[in-house]
């Protein structure tokens, strides 16, 4: 692999004009494509669960529960909502909300039935769609948003929230990303202490950030990708691509410093930071698109997206960096010796930590075994409008539901009851029902049974007494499953399924929880299988798998004590006790996982090449680390800033996206890649690149032996000279 990688970088380097016109031509092509690509349908379905079975029963007999749907709140400080003048500007606003494309109900906020609070201030209506929520358009949201507050006109103020609005809120200003390339310039800056060089690595990166996107937008509608996907793509595609083009550049100023000519040191660079982005980015890959083996159709489609988007990166490193190399190959020359020298200090810290490896280890374990004791009170769950920001529609609506109904009626239970048509005993069994459910601790109230059109099956509201993050909503949902409705309709011919929201996130993580340890062993098995392939070693993938594992505890553990557990999340704008949101987890598994080896593969790669140099296996770990300790430090922290960015995101998912990978990439960097790995190689010794001669044989070579590369023309006078 090393030979042919440096066979393609000479090649575009030297003929970088074509090359450039080459690149411009297929990103044309590219863009044409997801011109023409088409935005998919999203598909949120929880196969197996009983929350998907009641939604599949909606949508055969009733189809407004199973449309997308949203809640007008009327209030006004005081005085009613029926006075005359009120009343009109409400009538006004319900005829207007009536008239919008897609509305199938809407109902009455004066009928006898409505939900009208005790003081008459407060009026909460449900619109409903003929429309899933996959399909509703930013539009839709922003048509209800005009028709209801036209009411505002008579004095009555207006909120809401649900799908529908939620969608016409989404930010489309790209906040995050920007502040994470913004710090990112500021650092390569420092790093490298060259314009051309950050600038290179910035235009590689990116070129590789926009070609996944214009990727994920040609492949949206024939794979059915998630419409948030190109949001997880672009995070994930951002951090580990300036990661990689700062290491394939940071190599080659290396190179042409020790006097190799620009395709040479090209070639070089490519042979070896090249080879390690390529394994790096495969362990990547695999482990996003692991999140396949979950079972639900959404996260694997956004693995499979994610692992799109580190796979764009990694072909622009591998031909857009070296088009930038011969393009600005005078200028990424270094002017100073010492801005390519290996680092003194890395290299002394390398003799620390290697002196007494034992001690290291313990004690960077016994940190991050302290960061993670806060996952064994983990709660998976979804975060309700009550974490908004204060002020924000969806949490004024929230706040006044509360008061006015009691919490329990932001997350109502949809009880689908599939009825024979035609039985006479029907309305006497479904009132038994209904009065089983209403008398259920933690039942706020149950509305009478409503029968579909067609007779064919009945709809019953059950209003819980908590919020729907609680804990305490998520032990009334298992009570109605397991106890209420299987001793309410005993000897009936009934059949009943709990759905709504609330349900099927409650489903939702469930089956995450399920899944996971299949999902990880899927994961690791085939990470460590390909770390054995790439450096022909057994102990040192494992252990490399082990180091991981612990970092991500680590991450769990903190996203775990900021929202769930309060601290510091003040800091953020949310409030404590918010169940940690249940495709996290796995979708933090897959990505920490995945780039925490980018690191593994960066350090232990520099110090296999000084282990195959000569040096002892202590030698090699310090003289690994002062050639690659820097880079790895200003590489996790560019990744980290990109990640932490998105702390920013109004909503509490993306908060803790960011947080969570932003907090595990330094952690991983740190105190991982930077404290336990060169102990670890070191107390492996001569045994840490030993692999049985049986398993030799059976996997593929995937040679990372870049620096026996040859270069083919002379070498100039070096400016520099390595440092023992």
């Amino acid at each position: 692999m090393s030979l042919l990688l440096a066979r393609l970088a000479r090649t575009i380097t030297h003929h970088w004009k074509r090359s450039a016109l080459a690149a411009v031509v297929v990103i044309v092509l590219l863009g044409a494509a997801a011109g023409a690509g088409g935005q998919a349908a999203d598909d949120f379905n929880v196969p197996g669960t009983e929350s998907q079975q009641a939604l599949d029963l909606f949508r055969e007999h009733s189809p407004a529960f199973a449309g997308a749907d949203s809640t007008v709140v009327f209030s006004v400080e005081s005085g009613k909502l029926d006075d005359p003048e009120r009343r009109e500007a409400i009538e006004d606003a319900v005829a207007k909300v009536r008239e919008l494309p897609g509305v199938e109900q809407f109902g009455d906020p004066f009928a006898e039935n409505a939900q009208m609070s005790d003081d008459g201030r407060i009026a909460a209506v449900d619109v409903r769609y003929d429309v899933e929520p996959d399909d509703i358009e930013r539009e839709d949201g922003e048509a209800l948003e005009e028709a209801a507050r036209t009411a505002e006109a008579g004095g009555v103020d207006v909120s809401m929230r649900g799908i529908v609005v939620d969608v016409a809120a989404e930010q489309e200003a790209p906040v995050g990303e920007l502040i994470g390339v913004a710090i990112a310039i500021v650092l390569l800056t420092l790093l490298f202490r060259s314009l051309a060089a950050m600038f290179a690595t910035i235009v590689g990166a990116l070129i590789g950030v926009m070609t996944g996107q214009m990727l994920l937008a040609a492949l949206a509608k024939p794979l059915g990708m998630p419409e948030f996907a190109p949001v997880i793509a672009m995070m994930l595609g951002l951090g580990a691509g300036i990661d990689y083009a700062l290491l394939i550049i940071g190599r080659y100023r290396e190179q042409v410093a020790a006097g190799d000519s620009t395709r040479d040191a090209s070639a070089k660079a490519a042979a070896t930071s090249g080879a390690s982005v390529v394994a790096a980015g495969l362990i990547v890959m695999v482990a996003i698109a692991g999140l396949l083996v979950v079972g639900i159709p959404f996260i694997g489609k956004l693995g499979i997206a994610a692992a799109l988007a580190v796979g764009a990166v990694v072909i622009s490193a591998l031909t857009i960096l070296p088009i930038m190399i011969g393009a600005l190959a005078r200028w990424l020359k270094p002017k100073k010796p010492e801005h390519v020298l290996p680092s003194r200090s890395f290299a002394r810290w390398g003799e620390i930590v290697t002196a007494r490896p034992w001690v290291a280890i313990g004690g960077a374990v016994a940190l991050l075994l302290v960061l993670a004791f806060p996952v064994t009170q983990l709660r998976l769950g979804q975060p309700d409008d009550g974490n908004q920001i204060a002020g924000k529609t969806q949490r004024v609506a929230y706040d006044l539901q509360s008061e006015a109904f009691g919490p329990g009626s932001n997350g109502p239970f949809l009880l689908a009851v599939d009825t024979p048509k035609g039985d006479g005993d029907a309305k006497a069994q479904l009132e038994q029902l209904e009065a089983a459910v209403r008398e259920t601790p933690g039942v706020s109230s149950a509305a009478p049974a409503t029968l579909s059109e067609d007779g064919e099956m009945a709809t019953i509201f059950a209003i819980p007494t908590t919020a729907p993050q609680d804990a305490a909503t998520s032990d009334l949902l298992e009570r109605l499953r397991d106890e209420t409705i299987p001793a309410a309709i005993a000897g009936t011919p009934l059949k009943v399924y709990v759905g709504g929201n609330t349900a099927t996130f409650e489903d939702l993580s469930d089956k995450v929880a399920s899944r996971l340890p299949l999902f990880i062993a899927v994961v690791i098995g085939l990470s460590v299988l390909l770390l054995i392939a790439a450096f022909r070693s057994i102990w040192v993938p494992l252990a490399s798998a082990v180091m991981n594992l612990l970092s991500i505890g680590a991450a769990y553990g903190v996203v775990t004590a900021v929202f769930q557990e309060g601290i510091g999340a003040s800091l953020l704008g949310v409030d404590s006790g918010i169940p940690i949101v249940s495709f996290i987890p796995v979708m933090m598994f897959a990505i920490l996982f995945g780039l925490s080896m980018d690191y593994n593969v960066f350090l232990l790669s520099r110090i296999h090449e000084a282990y195959n140099e000569g040096d002892a296996p202590r030698a090699s770990v310090v003289h690994g680390m002062g050639r690659i300790g820097k880079v790895i430090l200003f590489a996790g922290l560019i990744m980290s800033a990109v990640f932490l960015a998105f702390v920013s995101a109004p909503d509490v998912i993306g908060k803790m996206f960011g947080l969570g990978l932003g907090l595990a990439i330094l952690i991983d960097v740190l105190i991982v890649r930077l404290v336990i790995a060169p102990a670890v190689v070191t107390l492996l010794g001569d045994k840490a690149w030993w692999l049985p001669g049986w398993l030799d044989r059976i996997l593929p070579n995937v040679s990372l032996e870049g620096h026996l590369v040859q270069g083919l023309d002379g070498k100039e006078e070096p400016e520099v000279a390595s440092v023992a």
